[in-house]
């Protein structure tokens, strides 16, 4: 039997949100069909979502087409300066990758994926692009099994027990015994590394960080291309880098409860 929503739940606002979280890099525009299709909804209510959307100006419809327009950023724009986002864990990660020529990322769990909060580039092209906001699935990347280790084993097993474990490249883990020892030893080592894991070409490394509590809020990490450093010499050049950065921004976390408060409902 479904659980009953809190009565002050707004099933009108979720659609809405449904409908604009529906475009993505695969489908920058659709029809109302897709619309719908995308998101569960009937036609009837995907296209008074639409509509509405389109009167306050978040969506633009090009005959039987709709798109997203630069209106929806003001709400990504209004949390990274509400919550400090510049302030606290920017500069740190900006010196990282200066020192190192790597991507560095800052990112959080949502639900099976990782969101990426931060995301410092290097000037070097790797087969998969990152920015802010963009996700990807928590088991096939180091700061995924980073986030879900430090969860215990309740909700590890809650994991395991939703969905099969993707398998994107032969090197993913995909098998739950193979995983839970994988978490295993980032609890043990305090970090995570994966190799060809998300995708061929690429190595990382993460690390945890921890508010004043001791919870695991988010994590950080160091990625590059594999043409560039083989794991071993990452691991061993950039965890002492990304350990101080976490540090770093662990110390400022407590300036700034808000910001841990919100990367914890993330």
């Amino acid at each position: 039997m479904a659980v009953p929503k809190d009565p002050e739940y707004l099933s009108t606002l979720e659609r809405g949100l449904k409908v604009l979280r529906a475009f993505d890099a695969s489908r920058p525009e659709m029809a109302l069909v897709d619309v719908a299709a995308a998101t569960g909804l009937s036609p009837a209510v995907a296209r008074r979502c639409l509509k509405t959307l389109v009167s306050l100006g978040y969506i633009r419809q090009d005959g039987r087409r709709f798109l997203l327009t630069p209106e929806v950023l003001a709400f990504g724009s209004a949390y990274l300066s509400s919550m400090n986002i510049e302030t606290v864990a920017v500069p740190p990660l900006q010196a990282l990758s200066a020192q190192t020529g790597d991507s560095v990322s800052l990112a959080v769990r949502s639900g099976r994926e990782i969101l990426y909060v931060v995301h410092i580039p290097s000037n070097r092209r790797i087969r998969i692009g990152a920015g802010v906001g963009t996700r990807f699935p928590l088991s096939a990347t180091s700061m995924g099994k980073v986030l879900l280790a430090f969860q215990g084993e309740a909700a590890i097993e809650a994991f395991l027990a939703e969905a099969p474990l993707p398998r994107l490249t032969e090197r993913t883990i995909s098998d739950a015994d193979g995983f839970r020892a994988r978490l295993k030893s980032v609890v043990d080592r305090r970090y995570d590394s994966a190799l060809d894991e998300l995708d061929y070409g690429i190595v990382s490394v993460a690390v945890p960080l921890f508010d004043a509590t001791g919870k695991v809020v988010a994590a950080i990490n160091c990625s590059t291309s594999t043409t560039r450093i083989s794991q071993d010499e990452l691991v061993r050049t950039r965890l002492p880098l990304l350990q101080a950065a976490a540090g770093a921004i662990a110390a400022e976390l407590r300036r700034f409860p808000k910001l841990a408060r919100s990367l914890q409902g993330a």
